[in-house]
């Protein structure tokens, strides 16, 4: 069925972007929090750097690999249910974690229920709901998307350093449960799951159709599709390069650059300040490269994305060493690299597999981000207990992010949805 949409000054799709890119700040600066967790739970309880890191690596690793699965969820179930879900489960989560006393306490309810909570809605509920509403345009929206959800990581920390150095950290987590029982209400009212319930077609087109009803099982169709995809080259370049990605940002920068200014002498608060700069940075930064990637060829971008991330991590042992004015240098020049890649990644995903597949292959695509994430985030500290600072976790994970460049130019930039099976 053909119809022309009515002439209007406001297209609805932009309201559900607003909403899904609030709802991705706030999951992202929950995602974030357990880095100033760090300090406070070495005070409180006596853990050790290396077993609470090993808390929020399983968190991260889970954080990806509900990915494909929360692309099953939003296609059966619809994106304002599943959203609503998450945020009860991260409620939960968050309610009972004052009450921890044990380390497996923290393990279960921020590695394991926090974990596949804001894994559900991250980057894949973005790119499902850029895929359904946008066809103009939709480069830069998965852009913005991806950087809310850097960003959010980034900008929540000061405050939430501040409420814990002043407060403690329980009254800290009170504050983000306040941000999500605002958004609970938000979504229940605003929310759409595509654009056919409000009669439109996706920006860019004329043609409103039903969307399809999901085929297949909730748990067996993602793996089916991994399967798939296993012999395609496409997807383990693709892969391979956003391990690195993972490698170096959340698992090793947002979770551990805090305590590594520690090291030096920084206030936790200055620290935070530093991560919110780069989020400001972020935002800026990778809602262009969302434009750039509807305008040039993907592989370039992730090899100058990574080459530049990987000096910049070179230099940042030499950056805390030195003072203030070299470190907000490095937060400048990271932030606006920070999560840049997504959408060329994005982009070479949809072009390799076609759209209806993209979010799927892209939730497995990111298993292997968060995978690196994972890595980084309990290898450096281990590597910190071990050496007594972070130069060689930061310096290695410059020379990856170089490496990640080179591989990044042969991804293939051609059409492999045949290889797909349906």
């Amino acid at each position: 069925m053909l119809k022309e949409n009515k002439l209007s000054k406001f297209y609805y799709g932009w309201v559900v972007i607003g909403i899904v890119f609030l709802t991705l700040l706030v999951s992202a600066g929950i995602s974030s929090f357990p880095s100033v967790l760090i300090q406070s739970l070495e005070k409180e309880f006596g853990w050790t750097r290396a077993s609470i890191s090993g808390v929020i690596s399983i968190r991260i690793l889970l954080y990806g690999f509900i990915g494909p699965f929360s692309a099953a969820m939003l296609a059966k179930f619809g994106v304002r249910r599943t959203m609503v879900f998450a945020i009860f489960l991260m409620l939960i989560s968050l309610g009972l974690t004052p009450f921890i006393t044990a380390v497996w306490q923290l393990m279960l309810l921020w590695g394991v229920l926090g974990g596949l909570s804001t894994g559900a809605l991250a980057n894949v509920l973005g790119i499902t709901v850029a895929n359904r509403w946008f066809v103009k345009h939709k480069g830069l929206v998965i852009g913005m998307l991806t950087a809310s959800a850097a960003t959010g990581q980034l900008l929540f920390l000061p405050l939430l350093a501040k409420i814990t150095s002043e407060n403690g950290w329980r009254n800290a987590v009170y504050v983000i449960m306040a941000a999500l029982l605002i958004m609970l209400p938000i979504i229940g009212i605003w929310m759409r799951n595509h654009p056919y319930d409000k009669g439109l077609a996706p920006l860019g087109t004329t043609e409103i159709v039903k969307p399809a009803p999901f085929q297949g099982n909730l748990l067996l169709t993602p793996i089916r599709t991994l399967f798939s995809v296993t012999k395609n080259l496409t997807f383990w370049l693709l892969a391979g390069t956003f391990f690195f990605c993972g490698f170096s940002t959340n698992g090793l920068i947002g979770t551990h650059l805090i305590a590594a200014c520690g090291d030096s002498n920084i206030p936790i608060v200055t620290a935070a300040s530093l991560l919110a700069l780069m989020g400001i940075f972020d935002l800026v930064g990778t809602t262009f490269s969302g434009w750039l990637s509807d305008r040039f060829d993907s592989r370039w971008l992730l090899f100058w994305y990574y080459g530049l991330r990987g000096l910049s991590l070179i230099f940042l042992p030499y950056a805390l060493g030195t003072g203030y004015t070299q470190l907000t240098v490095f937060a400048v020049f990271y932030g606006l690299d920070w999560i840049a890649t997504v959408p060329p990644t994005v982009k070479l995903t949809s072009d390799a597999f076609g759209k209806e597949k993209a979010g799927m292959i892209f939730g497995w695509i990111l298993v292997a981000h968060q995978a690196g994430a994972s890595t980084a985030a309990y290898g450096a500290g281990f590597l910190r207990e071990l050496l007594g600072s972070y130069t060689v976790p930061f310096v290695a994970a410059g020379f990856v992010c170089l490496l990640a460049a080179i591989v990044a130019l042969r991804i293939r930039n051609r059409k492999a949805a045949a290889l797909v099976a349906a």
